[in-house]
């Protein structure tokens, strides 16, 4: 007989989608976070998530969801999956305190039989050697035999209109070839298809490896946007000549920097422990390198832009256009605005910004102006920089507005007045 009783823990963008479609499957869903506000949100029925509407929340609420943040009021359940954040420390190292924590309340949860599955990114090892010795202290209990233990990666993307949490292939990969069983099971009946991993290691190294895949893979088109400029030669007009190869080619696309919750943090997880074994993961670091000096290059091309037009960047007003780390979403994780804007500053550029999911914008406490007409600002500016090329942007707005305009994701016809990254 399937599980009725799940409790996800950590309502964030990765729990709160999968609460939602283990509702919609008929199981019994509790939802436990640190977060008084997320609580209270979703208990009165507004979502806190890009890719979560308010109707899905009512929908959920209508199923018997509930959310709260007393470990007391969840009592034993039938599978327990921990998605909390898994950031990076202040020395670039795996951050796995909310795991640990998530861990220790999964194992005063769970019971004879209970499912516990890992969906936080994290390296290799973590569910055996962090994870289970933590649910087998607090319960009592052995994984493997007493309770089922599994990691199943989250592939949350968001903003992607076709792929959601119910047709993306999920991974499963357990402690023991049983423990994978009962993951399967489970996910079965909220996912369309479920990969089954030879381990939970596999399983682990799986979502290292594609997030891995992808940042090297910008870093390679980064460094060529430099050079490429300098040979004369339009990266965006190669990659999308090589784009209509029909095997061996992805398309990958130059910009500002790297954002989200999984480029520019995933590979660093991996990265560490690469170097527990006694050396370095190359294309991992010097991917890290690339990407990471795309906002000081963006900065250098907005200061010889100007150059070029008689203005100094000391004093000059520029207006940022897209400030998330993604196209139509409101996440600003880790997005490369941030520390563009950072250095703007630094040089004396009176920055401004525009973005229409963002209501307000911080940088290291400074409160950065919003400009609430866009026409307006585009008039006013002495550069306007495309960080994030949402679908309300209007390129033809965009050039016939703008005094100066430098366009970091190719996406502007060419004119006088507009330069390309």
């Amino acid at each position: 007989m399937p599980a009725q009783d799940v409790v996800v823990i950590g309502l964030g963008y990765v729990g709160l989608p999968l609460a939602i479609q283990a509702a919609r499957s008929g199981f019994r869903v509790t939802g436990l976070d640190t977060g008084e506000k997320i609580v209270t949100g979703l208990t009165a029925g507004r979502s806190h998530v890009d890719d979560v509407t308010d109707a899905e929340v009512a929908e959920m609420l209508a199923a018997g969801f509930r959310a709260t943040t007393d470990e007391a009021e969840v009592g034993p359940q039938d599978v327990i999956v921990i998605c909390v954040p898994t950031p990076l420390s202040q020395a670039d190292g795996p951050d796995l305190s909310a795991v640990r924590a998530a861990a220790q309340t999964a194992g005063r949860l769970l019971r004879a039989g209970t499912l516990v599955s890992l969906e936080s990114t994290t390296y290799p090892g973590t569910t055996e050697e962090v994870v289970r010795p933590l649910l087998e202290k607090a319960s009592g209990l052995n994984a493997g035999t007493d309770f089922w233990l599994a990691f199943s990666p989250e592939r949350i993307d968001p903003g992607n209109p076709v792929y959601g949490f119910r047709n993306t292939p999920k991974i499963v990969g357990g402690l023991t070839p049983a423990c994978t069983d009962a993951a399967e099971v489970f996910y079965g009946q909220i996912c369309d298809q479920v990969v089954r991993a030879k381990s939970a290691r596999e399983a682990e190294m799986a979502k290292l490896l594609e997030n891995t895949y992808r940042h090297v893979n910008i870093a390679l088109v980064n460094e060529m946007l430099i050079f490429c400029r300098e040979l004369d030669v339009d990266l965006w007009d190669a990659i999308r000549c090589a784009a209509t190869k029909p095997f061996g080619f992805q398309p990958f696309y130059p910009g500002p920097g790297v954002g989200g919750h999984c480029i520019p943090i995933d590979p660093n997880y991996l990265s560490y422990k690469v170097r527990t074994l006694g050396y370095p993961f190359r294309f991992v670091e010097l991917a890290q390198e690339i990407n990471g000096r795309m906002p000081g290059y963006v900065t250098d091309r907005a200061a010889e832009l100007l150059n070029t037009h008689a203005k100094a960047v000391n004093g000059a007003k520029v207006l940022l256009l897209g400030v998330t780390y993604k196209r139509d979403i409101a996440d600003q994780r880790e997005s490369p605005a941030r520390p563009l804007a950072r250095k703007l500053l630094g040089r004396g550029a009176e920055v401004s910004y525009h973005d229409p999911y963002v209501p307000d914008w911080q940088v290291d406490g400074q409160a950065i102006p919003r400009a609430e007409d866009l026409d307006a600002a585009l008039a006013d500016a002495d550069l306007a920089i495309l960080l994030q090329a949402h679908r309300s942007y209007d390129p033809a707005q965009l050039t016939r507005a703008a005094r100066l305009l430098l366009d970091t994701r190719g996406v502007i016809p060419a004119a006088p007045h507009v330069e390309a990254l």
